[in-house]
């Protein structure tokens, strides 16, 4: 951990480096990118020593690649957190932007009755470039972790994805564009922030712990024994069975169409009747961006209901995808993970 000698006026802040773009910086000896001291961050951000926080820094080693992440990884970011909570005010996660919603999701879901804020950023250009989206991003994410109203609490005790000047759930995310600033979007969910000239809170939207006083819940068995299956025109009954019927699973995401439906062939349902029967876990989510499944309006919804599919609402599938590995960690038996799945844990679904 390297300190940057800032002192506690208002904040003390950690930064979590577990790889990615934003933190990446030009080797002009050999022309390639490479990651910089973040103990140095104030060379690369003067701005952030006007807001007199203190700011530490905790970089992964090694780091890892967005498109590398794993289970293990989230597994250690929860420890880390966990062991330096009671010292910091609130956590910026740095992450890459390819799985950065998967993360954000799972530890959302890893996180229980959180009292400080976790904020995922990254950029989608090198901190040290021209025109880097970057030092915005960091920027706006630290005034957001140290943000505290007139009590001494957290403004945002939540798991987020500060990019672009928005402030969005993290497990309400998805990255929508690869080359454009406004790389995430949140349908389902009204952002909880806007940076403009000012930082402008939607408190309204912002989920509160039931107890400021405890200490929240670090959930680290994960259980990842998950598939997703996204329908199509012409997905075969091979394909359905080989991923519904796997005995490699527990559970298994059907990406539907629409408000949930499915293809109304025999052949089909009789193999997601086979898969409920085997003790499957079905959970159904849309492939629309904005929405949410009802399966009581069409018929091919009803019987996907009837056969023992679950109900995902308005979810993202990265946050069902983290859902499913918490639920399935914690508990052994089905039908609590079901239970689960129908109830609104963090914010991650509209009930």
């Amino acid at each position: 951990m390297n300190n940057t000698g800032l002192t506690r006026d208002k904040s003390a802040i950690l930064l979590i480096y577990t790889g990615g773009t934003i933190g990446m910086k030009e080797d002009p000896t050999v022309q390639a990118l490479r990651p910089f001291d973040f103990s140095q961050i104030l060379e690369e951000v003067p701005e952030l020593g006007k807001f007199a926080y203190r700011i530490d820094s905790y970089t992964f080693d090694p780091l890892i690649d967005s498109s590398d992440v794993e289970p293990a990884m989230w597994q250690e970011l929860v420890r880390v957190i966990e062991d330096r909570y009671d010292s910091y005010d609130g956590f910026v996660v740095l992450h890459g932007t390819d799985t950065m919603a998967y993360s954000a999701s799972v530890v959302s879901f890893m996180l229980e009755e959180l009292t400080k804020p976790v904020i995922f950023t990254g950029s989608q250009l090198p901190i040290g470039t021209p025109r880097t989206d970057g030092k915005e991003n960091l920027i706006s994410s630290v005034e957001i972790a140290a943000a505290k109203d007139s009590e001494g609490h957290a403004i945002v005790p939540e798991v987020c994805i500060c990019f672009d000047n928005v402030l969005m759930r993290g497990n309400r995310a998805s990255k929508i564009n690869s080359d454009n600033f406004r790389a995430f979007r949140s349908p389902n969910c009204p952002p909880l922030a806007e940076a403009g000239i000012s930082i402008r809170y939607s408190d309204r939207h912002i989920r509160k712990p039931d107890s400021w006083d405890k200490r929240p819940l670090f959930h680290k068995e994960l259980d990842t024994r998950v598939s997703i299956l996204k329908l199509h025109p012409g997905i075969t009954p091979q394909i359905v069975r080989t991923i519904l019927c796997s005995t490699d699973t527990r559970a298994v995401i059907i990406e539907t169409y629409g408000a949930g439906n499915a293809p109304s062939k025999e052949w089909f349902l009789d193999i997601v009747k086979e898969a409920s029967s085997m003790g499957k876990i079905l959970l159904n989510v849309t492939q629309c961006m904005a929405g949410s499944v009802n399966m009581d309006i069409y018929a091919t919804g009803k019987c996907l209901k009837e056969a023992g599919v679950t109900n995902g609402y308005d979810s993202t599938t990265e946050s069902s995808l983290g859902k499913l590995f918490y639920l399935l960690g914690v508990f052994k038996d089905n039908e609590s993970v079901k239970a689960g799945l129908e109830r609104d844990l963090r914010g991650e679904i509209s009930k």
